[in-house]
């Protein structure tokens, strides 16, 4: 049944159909081979997405759609600006801290390069930066959503590994910090031996305008971390707060927001979300095929064979997340890899938070990597750099990012403090 589903999806894909339809209809063409009843289908996809926590999908989408049209990107800019962007190699650092703080209200990748994209590079430039490293700089930074709370694909793929989706968005604090400082250290000697951006003198003055106006807006991060880290808040109801947080910001301090551009962004949230649970329903489906054809088994022994060190069966894993990362979206990726390869992974004697963290780890580096990489695509057309250019600048931080994931494979504690901290 497995190999119907897997085929059938392989050959949809690559004529181009979308791969929440592909899927679909893999699982469709098995169970009707098998013939199963398809009452199990329609269960499946609804029960799916039957979840007070998958509310918190559409709600982030918003935040993070509000925060772009209200003008508090450029805003937090402006303050990271201030505060480090005085220091040799500081724009750069600026960029970084930006999108840690950006990805921790939108929770996506692809709404970092849209909002901050321009102002980053735009700003890299004029102070010396090659265009190249700085789309590449960019472009990689934007990748720090998908790890850091509360990252869409962890909300994903948290609650369809019946993981708690507070724990998982707080294990995903570690890697994406480890990233940041990795990611500063390098521009900085970079920046450094190659004299690129001109420094500044101190404005106290400036510095403090700069703090104070983005000041509302730094507030949302806070409130949904500190909400849903000290237990205060479900995900869900932190994804609600920081949609009103924002929209007062937006539309009463900044004035920068109507009722018009909330109802279009509103609508366009709800088509983004869509997307993403449509995803989440058919994956479903494609696990009860899983399920029974005991492919979850069979992943162990084959891994078991290759391996009997649970750091090694993880690297090997590693391989394949990177691989199927680079070559389809990364939320149907996560939703396809983890009936299969969890349980796996449990046998061999990796926690399964460990697992499902290092996995979204590999998987957001495919949003940088070509052929299909949406962060890659969205980065040069920002940019105006070619493509093929674009790749060749971001090498350094691909080699980055790997050592990362062998630290993260080696050392499950970059993962498990975060949690440990808010348990």
């Amino acid at each position: 049944m497995s190999l119907t589903l897997l085929g059938v999806f392989a050959v949809l894909a690559g004529l181009g159909v979308p791969l929440s339809v592909a899927l679909g209809l893999g699982t469709v063409a098995a169970m009707y081979q098998y013939a199963l009843p398809m009452s199990m289908l329609t269960q499946s996809l609804a029960t799916s997405i039957n979840s007070f926590l998958l509310i918190a999908v559409p709600l982030f989408i918003l935040a993070g759609q509000i925060m772009e049209r209200g003008g508090l990107s450029e805003r937090i800019f402006d303050a990271a600006e201030a505060v480090v962007g005085r220091f040799r190699g500081g724009l750069g650092n600026v960029n970084i801290v930006s999108s840690f703080v950006f990805g921790g209200i939108s929770g996506s990748s692809v709404a970092d390069i849209a909002s901050l994209g321009p102002i980053t590079i735009r700003s890299m430039t004029s102070r010396g930066y090659p265009l190249p490293y700085s789309a590449a700089l960019t472009l990689i930074t934007a990748t720090l959503a998908t790890l850091v709370p509360p990252s869409i694909l962890i909300i994903v793929a948290a609650s369809a590994s019946g993981l708690s989706v507070g724990s998982a968005l707080a294990g995903g604090l570690g890697p994406g910090l480890l990233l940041a400082v990795a990611l500063a250290m390098y521009n900085y000697i970079v920046s450094r031996r190659h004299g690129y951006g001109v420094i500044t003198g101190f404005d106290r003055a400036k510095s403090t305008r700069a703090f104070l106006r983005a000041l509302p807006s730094v507030g949302a991060p806070i409130i949904i971390l500190t909400g849903m880290f000290s237990g205060i808040v479900t995900p869900t109801e932190a994804a609600g707060l920081a949609v009103i947080y924002t929209l007062l910001v937006a539309g009463l301090v900044h004035r920068e927001i109507g009722w018009h551009d909330l109802f279009v962004l509103a609508i366009r949230a709800g088509q983004l979300a869509g997307t993403v649970l449509l995803i989440l329903m058919v994956a479903s489906a494609a696990t009860f095929i899983f399920t029974v054809d005991m492919l979850p088994q069979k992943a162990s022994g084959v891994l078991a064979g290759f391996t009997g060190s649970p750091f090694l069966t993880l690297l090997l894993m590693g391989l394949v997340f990177l691989i199927v990362g680079m070559l389809m979206d990364i939320v149907a990726a996560a939703l396809m890899l983890i009936p299969v390869l969890m349980p796996a992974a449990i046998s061999a004697g990796i926690d399964s938070m460990h697992f499902l963290i290092f996995m979204v780890t590999c998987l957001a580096v495919g949003l940088a990597s070509p052929p299909v990489g949406t962060c890659l695509f969205a980065t040069a057309h920002v940019s105006k750099v070619p493509t093929e250019r674009l790749v060749v600048a971001t090498m350094p931080f691909y080699a980055i990012n790997l050592v990362v994931l062998v630290l993260v494979a080696a050392f499950p504690q970059i993962i498990m403090w975060p949690i440990w901290i808010m348990t």
